[in-house]
């Protein structure tokens, strides 16, 4: 029991226990919740949003803040269309190569701006965020594309299912790119060098520095993890829309930083995980998925993501462990 209060004392713990009570609650609330057909839209709906999701948390690890990815991915799926065209149409293996380069590219120019200029990220990608829809709608002229390539507009179903009344499950390949990106970014993060250089790094970069870790390269590798993130994301958005449009990602950011917040990373950097972002996604996925279900208006959404981020970033630094410090522990024994 102990341990489990510990558990239940992180993050993480508090965050599936709140969810685990909405699940509860809705599941009460309308019939339609708690359905299989319900269950496969949602992760269906927010698989975009975790592949940006653990991106920005490779960034907030660092210490960076990234506002500018939804609009960057907007920016792939154009150039993606031009780049396919001069191919004659491509395939999917070209079009993840494709896209992760321009994405790739697109954070790296991020990373070049904060570490050439010195100036805090949140200022850099605030810069980049205007200037990439600017020339985004300058250059489209704010037109959308529906004649796209058909192997990236047709349906790929990683799980399908009819139930006995004629309601259809599907599960869509967007869903099995986001596991993916979630395998390989916890990898990343978990079990590699350069993952603990970005804890470290984030949690103190003069100590890092100092420690021999290079500043410039763990910028990029944060920015480029994003950059990349947000282009395969892209990618998967138009799989599922059927289209390319130059303003529909525009203020997704806020959400899915509102995601990585809520699960515990912290805006400092040197704090985050991978559970802690699927819970935040989730979180996130429920509330919109759960007013919609119950007929609340959907401003009320912005309303409670927007307390929620408070109440956040105001507890980051409280502890809810139930176990003393050690030093307390030190001061009653010299008692």
């Amino acid at each position: 029991m102990p341990r489990v209060l510990r558990e239940l004392g992180t993050v993480e713990g508090r965050l599936l226990f709140v969810i685990i009570l909405m699940f509860v609650g809705l599941s009460l609330s309308t019939d339609s919740f708690l359905t299989l057909a319900n269950l496969t839209s949602l992760l269906n709906n927010n698989a975009v949003n975790l592949i940006w999701a653990v991106g920005l948390l490779v960034v907030l690890i660092a210490g960076g803040i990234d506002i500018s990815f939804a609009v960057a991915a907007s920016v792939v799926q154009y150039l993606a269309v031009y780049v396919f065209g001069l191919m004659g149409g491509g395939n999917w293996f070209l079009g993840f190569v494709v896209c992760g380069v321009i994405g790739i590219g697109l954070g790296l120019i991020n990373a070049v701006l904060i570490h050439g200029f010195r100036v805090i990220s949140i200022v850099i990608t605030i810069a980049t965020f205007n200037a990439f829809f600017g020339l985004l709608m300058f250059f489209s002229s704010g037109r959308s594309v529906y004649l796209l390539p058909d192997w990236w507009t047709d349906r790929i179903f990683i799980f399908e299912h009819q139930s006995a009344s004629g309601v259809w499950s599907e599960l869509n390949l967007a869903v099995g790119v986001m596991v993916a990106c979630v395998l390989v970014t916890w990898i990343l993060i978990r079990f590699t060098n350069l993952g603990r250089q970005l804890y470290a790094f984030g949690d103190n970069p003069e100590a890092a520095r100092r420690a021999g870790v290079n500043i410039a390269l763990m910028q990029a590798l944060a920015f480029g993890w994003m950059g990349m993130m947000a282009g395969i994301g892209g990618l998967m958005q138009v799989n599922i829309v059927k289209e390319v449009v130059p303003n529909a990602l525009y203020g997704r950011e806020l959400e899915v930083l509102a995601a990585v917040v809520l699960g515990g990373a912290r805006l400092g950097g040197g704090r985050g995980s991978i559970l802690g972002c699927i819970l935040g996604v989730m979180f996130v996925a429920i509330t919109q998925n759960g007013l919609n279900l119950l007929g609340i208006s959907p401003f009320a959404f912005n309303m409670i993501i927007g307390a929620a981020i408070l109440i956040a970033i105001s507890s980051s630094n409280l502890s809810f462990d139930i176990r003393p410090s050690r030093r307390a522990v030190l001061q009653e024994a010299a008692k």
